[in-house]
């Protein structure tokens, strides 16, 4: 199966358990591998026929600066179920990280998978 991936999509909002996490946006970073065919739009040269990635990190962008989750665990699942939502997308791989939520790490967060099938 083929890919379209989006690497470090940056959007900042509200996420987190503590009371200072609610008080303002933060920096959140979303990494998504959409599983696709694109033999058709390799073809045609028609995007109809693939997962147009732009329009794709605009919907995960703004849903992640909105939705005001508590886990990121939720945000990825919304964020697949978003990515599911286009027919030309088969499987999802969806992984979003908190930079500097944790001293001495680089990032925390959840990578998840999800399919038409489930």
């Amino acid at each position: 199966m083929d890919k379209i991936i989006l690497k470090d999509l940056v959007a900042r909002g509200i996420i987190g358990l503590n009371d200072w996490e609610r008080e303002k946006p933060q920096e959140i970073l979303i990494n998504i591998i959409a599983y696709t065919d694109i033999r058709k739009t390799a073809e045609s040269d028609d995007i109809d026929f693939s997962v147009n990635y732009r329009t794709l990190a605009k919907k995960a962008q703004a849903h992640a600066e909105t939705a005001k989750r508590l886990t990121v665990e939720a945000l990825a699942s919304d964020i697949a179920a978003i990515g599911l939502e286009d027919p030309n997308v088969k499987k999802i791989l969806v992984r979003v990280e908190k930079p500097g939520a944790v001293r001495f790490a680089k990032s925390v967060g959840v990578e998840i998978e999800r399919s038409r099938e489930e």
